[in-house]
């Protein structure tokens, strides 16, 4: 494969991109995911698929490129998000919403995951009067549509994209939906005379 500096990456690259550009850049995506992706048990197959959408992103995104790094260094790391994003898809394609919300509120593991494990019995003390009183403001200030979306979201990890589908609705509407959430439960705590920043630091050690 030819040494390319980053302007002629993005000359060869441009539209109609040059074909010999396309397979070494190909090669060194390929051979990047296969190494970076070595402990996810991926097949060929599945490389060769990522290195596909990550092709057709980095041509669409190539006006972005801002030439701080190395192009193939630029490009690896797209196409790990790309490979990243699509292992993430898959690991929830198969659970459904309603599961997850159901497996969230019979674990109790909403909140208690923020707590310090190690912390004494004093803090300990103080976070879980801090979750309870999260639990309640939550239960009693936002919609059932903004506590499935920050339930899903922020306490099981499902990535916004697939809790998006399930909710019937996209990907910027949620996100407002999760905004107004947060701004909503912000006010209330002022209101009651909690600082979020104190509640945070309440766990800034886990």
């Amino acid at each position: 494969m030819s040494k390319r500096t980053n302007l002629e990456w993005c000359e060869a690259l441009t539209p109609p991109p040059i074909e010999a550009a396309i397979v070494d850049l190909r090669d060194t995506l390929l051979r990047g995911l296969r190494y970076g992706l070595a402990e996810r048990g991926v097949t060929a197959a599945d490389l060769e698929d990522f290195v596909q959408d990550a092709l057709l992103k980095i041509l669409r995104e190539l006006a972005s490129f801002r030439g701080e790094a190395r192009f193939t260094t630029w490009a690896q790391k797209v196409a790990v998000r790309v490979a990243l994003s699509e292992l993430r898809r898959r690991r929830w394609r198969d659970v459904s919403l309603q599961d997850l919300l159901v497996s969230q509120a019979e674990s109790g593991a909403s909140f208690t995951a923020l707590t310090d494990t190690a912390a004494g019995p004093e803090k300990k003390a103080v976070q879980g009067i801090m979750i309870d009183k999260i639990q309640r403001l939550i239960a009693e200030e936002l919609t059932d549509r903004q506590r499935q979306a920050m339930t899903a979201v922020m306490q099981g990890g499902m990535p916004l994209e697939e809790v998006a589908v399930r909710m019937g609705t996209n990907r910027n509407a949620l996100y407002k939906l999760l905004h107004d959430a947060r701004r909503r439960l912000q006010k209330r705590m002022m209101e009651e005379g909690l600082a979020p920043d104190e509640i945070l630091a309440m766990f800034d050690e886990v």
